[in-house]
C-alpha cells in the first residue's frame, strides 16, 4: 500500500488536514518524518503559491518546488506573473488571480495544479515517508486539477470530506493515467448537474498563462516527462535559478540559502495512484460507498462532530442548544462494529488525541486515530506564531472556548470557530469588515434566468448575493473563511489604510492534549505528538530515504 510507513504498516497516526496552510508542507513532512501519515491542506493551495510568491518566497522553497515541475515552462509563467524580489511593500494588496469557474477556467486550474505540486513535492522532499492530502468534496472545481498536481508530485494518499467522495477512486485512476475526466458539478437549485470537463495532458501542453493547448507529446501516460514542448530563454533562465537538492534535515527550509543554478528534473515512469481515504461521520455512508467498487475507498476516516472545521450537521431536524450550538443524539454517535464488518481499514477522528483514546480504537477495530488540534498548536503548523501562543495559553487557562457555529461557514456545514479576541468570532470584527468575495473557493454556481452559469456565495455582499437569487436569511451570520484561514496563516490580503483581512481560527472542541504536551504553555513540536500519543520515540528522521 503506497500509505505504508516505511515499515510496511499502516499508520497508526494520521495528521489532520487543517484549514488553508495551517496543515502545510512544514508539518506534513514532520510528521510524515516521524514514521506516520502526514497530510497537508489541498484548499486554497494556488493562493498560497502565488501569495508566498509575491512576498519574495523567503528561502526559495516554493521556487526550488517549482523547479522540478515537469514542463518548466509553465513553471516559469507563473513566477514571470507573480514573483516579487524582496516581496511587496507593507500594505501593498496581493495581486489578484483568476477564479476557477465551470467554463473558460483554465488558468485558474493550472494555478492550481501548481499550487498542489509544490506543496506536495515540498512535504515529500528528503525523505521517503507517506504524505497525503486533505480536500473538500464541496468545492468541486478544485478537485479534479488540484489532485493531478498532488499526483505529479508523487502524493500517496487523498483524503476527502464534506460530501460524498464516491467518484474519487475512479478520478484517481485516470488522473493518474493521464486521461480525461469529467466531473458532476452541482448547480445551486438546479435539478441537473453541469459536467465539468479537464484534461491533464492538454494542460500540460499549455505553453504559459493565458495561452492554449499546442499539442502534447507525452503519448498520455509518462507522467509528464515526455511533454517536450520548449520554455522561452528567459523562462528557463527564471526556472533553473534554483538548483533541486537533497533537503538537510539540520537546515530550517526558511533559513537555508538559495543554492545555485542547476537543470530541473523531469519525472520519470508513469505517475502512481494514490490510496483514497473518505471521510464520512456515520457507517452508513462508508457502506453506501463501498457496495460498488467503482465506489469502494482504500479506507475510511470516521469523523465525530467534536473535529475541528467542517463537520456532518445532526441527523433529522436541526436543533440548537441555548448556545446556539447544533444538538447531537445517540443516531450521531458511529456503530463501531458495523464499521469493522464493511472489512475496510477505518481511522476515527474527532477528540482522539490521547494515547488511551488511540488504544481503545484499536481495541474497537481501528487501525488507528486521525489527530488535528494537537498538531495545529505545534510549532511546524502554518499558524502564525502570535495566535498559536494565544491559543495555547489560553486553553491552557481555560479561557478558550471553540463554538460549534451552524452558520458560519458558506457550506452551509457547521463549523468550529475559536472565540479569539480579533478574531471573526467577534461580533465587532465581523460587522468592520466589509463584505467582499474575492477568492471564491466557496462560492457555488447556478443557471441565471437567461441560462447562462452565474456564481453566487452566501458570504459575499448581501445586496449582489440577493441580486443572484440568493435568499437574504442565508447570508445571515456568514463567515468569508476564504479570506479569513489565509490571514490565519499569514497571507490575508492588505489594504494601504491598514484595513487587513481579519482571521478566523478552527480548532477541534477537546483540547484536552494540552495538559500533556503543553502543561505550562510552552512550545512542542510535531515529533513531540507522535512520541506521545504512540509511545515510541518519535526520531526524527527515523524514515528519511533517497531524497526525491
Amino acid at each position: 500500500m503506497p500509505m505504508a510507513t516505511t515499515s510496511g504498516e499502516l499508520p497508526e497516526i494520521i495528521q489532520g488536514g487543517m484549514g488553508v496552510g495551517v496543515s502545510g508542507w512544514r508539518l506534513a513532512r514532520a510528521v510524515s518524518r516521524s514514521g506516520q501519515l502526514g497530510v497537508v491542506s489541498g484548499t486554497a493551495l494556488d493562493a498560497l503559491l502565488t501569495r508566498r510568491l509575491q512576498l519574495g518566497d523567503p528561502g526559495g522553497d516554493v521556487r526550488r518546488a517549482l523547479a522540478a515541475f515537469p514542463v518548466p515552462e509553465l513553471a516559469a509563467a507563473v513566477l514571470d506573473r507573480f514573483y516579487v524580489e524582496g516581496g511587496v511593500d507593507a500594505g501593498e494588496r496581493f495581486r489578484a488571480q483568476p477564479m476557477l469557474r465551470v467554463e473558460r477556467g483554465d488558468t485558474a486550474e493550472l494555478l492550481t495544479v501548481l499550487g498542489n505540486f509544490v506543496e506536495v513535492w515540498l512535504a515529500k522532499e528528503g525523505h521517503g515517508g507517506p504524505v497525503g492530502i486533505n480536500y473538500l468534496e464541496k468545492i468541486q472545481l478544485a478537485l479534479a486539477p488540484g489532485l493531478f498536481g498532488a499526483i505529479l508530485a508523487g502524493v500517496d494518499c487523498v483524503l476527502v470530506g464534506a460530501g460524498v467522495p464516491g467518484h474519487l477512486p475512479e478520478l484517481a485512476r485516470r488522473l493518474a493515467r493521464m486521461e480525461p475526466v469529467s466531473v458532476r458539478v452541482r448547480l445551486d437549485g438546479a435539478e441537473e448537474d453541469y459536467v465539468h470537463h479537464f484534461d491533464p495532458a492538454a494542460l500540460l501542453a499549455r505553453t504559459g498563462i493565458g495561452a492554449e493547448p499546442q499539442g502534447c507529446r507525452c503519448g498520455g501516460g509518462g507522467g509528464g516527462a515526455g511533454c517536450e514542448g520548449k520554455a522561452s530563454a528567459k523562462a528557463e533562465r527564471r526556472v533553473q535559478a534554483v538548483r533541486i537538492q537533497s533537503f538537510d534535515p539540520a537546515v530550517r527550509p526558511s533559513a537555508a540559502p538559495e543554492p545555485p543554478a542547476a537543470a530541473p528534473t523531469e519525472f520519470a515512469g508513469p505517475l502512481r495512484r494514490p490510496q483514497v481515504l473518505a471521510i464520512v461521520s456515520l457507517p452508513l455512508l462508508a457502506s453506501y460507498l463501498a457496495r460498488d467498487e467503482a465506489t469502494t475507498p482504500d479506507g475510511f476516516v470516521i469523523e465525530t462532530h467534536g473535529a475541528g472545521g467542517h463537520s456532518a450537521p445532526p441527523r433529522g431536524a436541526l436543533r440548537l442548544d441555548a448556545e446556539g450550538e447544533p444538538v447531537y443524539g445517540p443516531r450521531d454517535h458511529p456503530d463501531l462494529a458495523k464499521m469493522a464488518k464493511i472489512g475496510i481499514p477505518f481511522w476515527l477522528a474527532g477528540g482522539a488525541a490521547h494515547p488511551e483514546r488511540l488504544a481503545a480504537a484499536k481495541a474497537l477495530g481501528a487501525v488507528g486515530v486521525q489527530v488535528g488540534s494537537a498538531f495545529a498548536l505545534c510549532e511546524e503548523s502554518g499558524l502564525q506564531p502570535a495566535l498559536r501562543r494565544t491559543l495555547r495559553a489560553r486553553a491552557r487557562a481555560g479561557e478558550l472556548r471553540v463554538r460549534n457555529d451552524p452558520m458560519a461557514s458558506p457550506t452551509e456545514f457547521p463549523f468550529k470557530v475559536a472565540e479569539v479576541e480579533g478574531t471573526l468570532s467577534e461580533t465587532g470584527v465581523r460587522a468592520t469588515r466589509r463584505r467582499v468575495c474575492d477568492l471564491g473557493y466557496l462560492r457555488v454556481p447556478y443557471r441565471t434566468a437567461s441560462g447562462t452559469i452565474g456564481y453566487r456565495c452566501s458570504a459575499e455582499p448581501e445586496a449582489a448575493y440577493r441580486r443572484k437569487g440568493g435568499a437574504a436569511a442565508d447570508a445571515e451570520g456568514r463567515l468569508c473563511l476564504c479570506n479569513g484561514l489565509l490571514a490565519t496563516v499569514g497571507l490575508g490580503q492588505r489594504t494601504p489604510r491598514g484595513h487587513d483581512e481579519p482571521p478566523v481560527v478552527t480548532l477541534g472542541q477537546d483540547l484536552d492534549f494540552l495538559a500533556d504536551l503543553s502543561p505550562d504553555g510552552e512550545p512542542y513540536r510535531a515529533a513531540e505528538v507522535v512520541e506521545w500519543l504512540t509511545g515510541k520515540r518519535a526520531v526524527e528522521g527515523a524514515c528519511a530515504g533517497a531524497a526525491r
